[in-house]
């Protein structure tokens, strides 16, 4: 199977957003998404039928995905979503429906949610059953643009090797069914139990990977390439390189530090390949368990950094490596959204905040959401 990589601008980036439909008053999920979306098309002047541009459907009914263009600043990404928020806002607020972005809703029964009307999706809880209706989940997704097919495949490799820093600044599911998990990122756990979803294989050649995917289509694995659902992966039809490591994240602030981090980790190893070095491709066991130590530890992790074994705490870890790529920030006109990383750090991510506000509400996990559609709507 020949699987060609799009041409695209190095360094270029769109976002993903998934975002929960959550009941005002109640703060449980509303299975409201097809509403939303048609008054979004309706508003637009696009017929019910027609793909709407920056919102679309996802699995279940009860959330919507808001998607930007391509751009080469994260500050016009950033104004994108704002933009797309309010004009969702204008079909959600007399529905009395706020938005909610966290890596799980907190107490919503998983199994009572129901699954969009696609076939694809129908096919999907099919095959995975018990598993498959468990994913009440939510992300952020983040596409960054190669300018060569060969930089793919080690610029996962090497985004990989972050990915315990990504998922621990946006952990943000410890609550499963209205239980405290112990964990920061129960969803990051929990989506890995899909088929073909979490970390992705190593790959030394392009033609190794078009082996796999062969292999997956022939074997009925999947139907189409799209159906792999790594934590990183390459997308080859945008010629880009798709970070999906991410919890979602409760502000705009907050996904375009992710996608600033993002943005400047792509284009330095993009850089160090054009100058002739590799990117390190950390042992497997290693990458297992820094997923792990970041889904259960978050902030508080320590993680290993090579395969040498050595180890360092992952927010003293990201604070040099801020400092190290602040000069690629620089040259992209992210600065601000890169300093925002540090912000989360000394904040308090999602899963921190969010056991801050139950433990002062007697575990009251209704407002855990409703704080976050609050913070949400004041950072739009």
């Amino acid at each position: 199977m020949q699987i060609d990589f799009a041409q695209s601008e190095a360094s270029t980036l769109g976002i993903e957003w998934e975002i929960a439909l959550v009941d005002a008053q109640s703060a449980d999920l509303r299975s409201v998404a097809q509403e939303v979306l048609d008054g979004i098309k309706l508003q637009d002047g696009l017929g019910i039928d027609d793909e709407h541009p920056r919102v679309t459907q996802e699995l279940l009914s009860n959330t919507v995905e808001l998607v930007t263009g391509v751009h080469h600043e994260v500050a016009s990404a950033r104004a994108e979503l704002s933009e797309t928020l309010a004009e969702v806002r204008r079909i959600t607020d007399p529905l009395g429906v706020e938005l909610y972005s966290a890596g799980s809703h907190p107490f919503a029964p998983p199994e009572l949610q129901p699954v969009t009307d696609k076939e694809r999706y129908a096919t999907l809880i099919d095959r995975t059953q018990w598993w498959g209706r468990q994913m009440v989940i939510y992300g952020v997704h983040v596409h960054v643009g190669l300018d060569h097919s060969a930089k793919a495949l080690p610029i996962v490799d090497g985004l990989i090797n972050y990915q315990p820093h990504l998922l621990a600044l946006s952990a943000s599911s410890p609550f499963w069914s209205g239980n405290d998990t112990g964990y920061a990122s129960q969803r990051s756990l929990m989506f890995q139990q899909l088929p073909t979803g979490g970390l992705p294989f190593h790959f030394d050649q392009w033609s190794e990977y078009e082996k796999y995917v062969a292999d997956m289509v022939h074997t009925g694995v999947v139907d189409e390439i799209n159906e792999i659902r790594w934590d990183v992966r390459p997308v080859p039809r945008f010629g880009t390189v798709e970070m999906r490591i991410c919890d979602g994240l409760t502000s705009i602030r907050e996904v375009a530090a992710v996608a600033a981090f993002t943005q400047c980790l792509v284009a330095d190893m993009s850089a160090q390949l054009d100058a002739g070095r590799h990117i390190p491709v950390m042992s497997n066991w290693f990458r297992v368990e820094n997923k792990w130590r970041a889904a259960r530890y978050g902030l508080d992790a320590i993680i290993i950094l090579d395969s040498a074994g050595n180890e360092k705490l992952v927010t003293e870890h990201l604070a040099d490596e801020l400092t190290r790529l602040a000069p690629v920030a620089k040259r992209l006109g992210c600065e601000q959204e890169l300093a925002d990383v540090w912000r989360i750090v000394t904040e308090g991510a999602g899963y921190q905040r969010q056991r801050a506000v139950a433990a002062a509400h007697d575990g009251d996990l209704r407002e855990v959401v409703l704080q976050n559609t609050r913070r949400l709507r004041m950072e739009d």
